[in-house]
């Protein structure tokens, strides 16, 4: 009987209730819509994918991402949850081995009568005894229409989506990382214009108070130039505050306290680096995010597979064997061995019967969740392409408006430079010498948030993007 039982659990233990694993369809474009007819060479082609943002040639940066991967408090939570799932991982493959058990007992007695003498006690000697004993066991359960099975590889994929998902995690720590840096470098761009104007402004004053006191021009100039360098100065502390704020949040992306971090003055320039689109059909590849996502769905479709092993029987092979005595020092004596099985020889079948709907709730519980992780897996995708096609159009949109920004920056500039020759040859005021430097101002203070813009879309394309490339 036993051999039928081992035989039968060896028949069915390969089985599996989950459904068949299916990709859901989605449709997916040639090309990006946004991409146009861009023909780019691959930079960074050669170097390595998780290092992308090499591509900047930036020193500076490259230290600051090596910090912020060594020192970043949610990347070293989500590693740590990456190694959560693997031991759970772990403890699901030790199911598909035998538990083993040793134990020792020691058991203070007085027996009845029929008990004594059993043990070869005289019938009206009642003495307590303590009984020794040391015993081993064994427990199997057989992997009956694939729940052991079922429940591995659900485990095993939510481990692999953890993994993607500390990714999905690293690639944004990366990205914010060179998105702050950036902009905190696109703010000193600006603290330079502003001082500049400070100090021109500072001197206008200076020149205004003193014709004021000689009579040379009325209270109502000299309090008009307080006011424009106040207003310049204003505007220097504003964008002052914005920057410390943002260097802050580096300093904490970096794993540090505001207080340990300084962030020198860098004030950017140039241009950043092309970066080519690639195939739509490859997103669905390169992003962690979504292959966290289907990794979700294929342990949510294993898990059907256990809700449905629950209406079927289950089978457990029990076996324990050692020794008793009511002296320890002949315990291990051949004699006094003992061993038992568990029910119909061995083997404990057992057949559900009724659970009061538990069963039946539980798989659709299973279904729905896997129906949800489908339909989450889905959105995924359409977000992704999403965010590619807007810093693809921010990309190419910012590239016009750097074009005619910089024109309204360089006419801006030559019309404060014409308005100021024509106050020193005595042509006009000295306030619409101030009204084209506010103008051109405005203009210059403008090209460098363009020209920041550009480099943080460049950031969040790559990001959007999966990363570098292989």
């Amino acid at each position: 009987m036993r051999k039928f039982f081992c035989l039968f659990a060896l028949m069915v233990s390969a089985c599996s209730l989950a459904p068949k694993y299916k990709k859901p369809e989605m449709n997916i474009p040639q090309q990006f819509k946004e991409a146009g007819n861009w023909k780019i060479a691959e930079p960074g082609e050669n170097k390595d994918r998780g290092e992308w943002w090499k591509i900047f040639n930036d020193p500076e940066l490259d230290s600051l991402e090596a910090e912020a991967v060594k020192a970043n408090q949610s990347l070293k939570a989500a590693a740590a949850r990456v190694e959560e799932s693997r031991a759970a991982v772990r403890a699901a493959r030790a199911s598909f081995f035998p538990e083993i058990n040793l134990g020792g007992n020691a058991l203070r007695s007085k027996p009845p009568s029929a008990s004594g003498i059993a043990f070869g006690l005289p019938a009206k000697q009642f003495r307590p005894y303590t009984l020794y004993s040391a015993e081993g066991s064994v427990s199997y359960e057989a992997d009956l229409f694939g729940r052991v099975q079922d429940t591995y590889k659900a485990a095993k994929f939510d481990a692999k989506g953890e993994a993607a998902t500390y990714h999905s995690i690293l690639l944004a720590l990366q990205a914010d990382v060179a998105e702050n840096y950036f902009a905190l470098r696109a703010m000193d761009a600006e603290r330079v214009l502003l001082r500049d104007t400070v100090q021109i402004r500072t001197e206008g004053n200076r020149i205004m108070q003193d014709e004021f006191k000689a009579g040379e021009t009325g209270e109502q100039d000299a309090v008009r130039t307080e006011t424009e360098l106040a207003s310049a100065k204003a505007n220097l502390a504003a964008l002052d505050k914005t920057r410390a704020g943002a260097e802050h949040g580096l300093a904490v992306l970096l794993g540090k306290t505001p207080a340990e971090f300084t962030f020198a003055e860098m004030p950017l320039d140039g241009s950043p680096p092309a970066v080519p689109a690639g195939l739509p059909s490859a997103l669905l590849e390169r992003r962690p995010d979504i292959s966290a996502a289907q990794y979700t769905m294929k342990a949510a479709n294993s898990r059907i597979g256990v809700a449905r092993s629950a209406f079927f029987p289950s089978l457990t092979l029990t076996g324990s064997g050692g020794f008793e005595s009511t002296m320890l020092h002949n315990l291990f004596d051949w004699p006094n061995r003992t061993w038992a099985l568990g029910p119909l020889f061995g083997s404990a079948l057992t057949i559900p019967l009724f659970s009061g709907g538990a069963d039946f709730a539980n798989l659709d519980l299973a279904k729905s969740g896997y129906d949800e992780a489908v339909a989450n897996y889905r959105q995924q995708v359409l977000v992704a392409f999403r965010e590619v096609e807007d810093n693809l159009s921010d990309q190419r949109l910012l590239a016009d408006q750097l074009h005619e920004q910089e024109t309204a920056a360089t006419s801006a500039k030559r019309s404060a430079e014409l308005s100021r020759k024509r106050y020193q040859e005595g042509e006009t005021n000295y306030f619409e010498v101030v009204d084209e430097d506010r103008t051109s101002l405005a203009e210059q203070r403008a090209l460098v948030e363009v020209r920041g813009a550009r480099f943080v879309t460049t950031v969040t394309l790559i990001r959007a993007l999966g990363g570098g490339w292989n």
